[in-house]
């Protein structure tokens, strides 16, 4: 059988649902069709200590990413709008 290779949002989804939503390892590793072991070593890899700072350190960049995007996007719809009137007075001024 070949090795397969996980993205790291799966694992994380994965330990999330067995750690977060109390299911039990066995079943979450059946339906997602992953071996026991392999989600056992996900848990104890991304629940240490370290982990989980890293984690909030990233789900606080991930938060502060999409405020400035919310932001970016208000300010350049301002922006049009701005032009927009900028145009309509200037054509109606002569």
């Amino acid at each position: 059988m070949a090795r397969r290779e996980y993205s790291e949002e799966f694992r994380k989804e994965a330990v999330k649902q067995v750690v977060e939503n109390d299911y039990s390892i066995a079943e979450t590793a059946e339906r997602l069709g992953i071996h026991p072991t392999s989600l056992r070593a996900w848990i104890k890899r991304l629940e240490s200590p370290e982990a989980i700072e890293k984690h909030k350190v990233q789900d606080a960049s991930s938060a502060e990413m999409k405020k400035l995007q919310k932001e970016l996007k208000r300010v350049t719809e301002e922006r049009d709008i701005l032009k927009k009137a900028a145009v309509y007075f200037a054509s109606h001024i002569n």
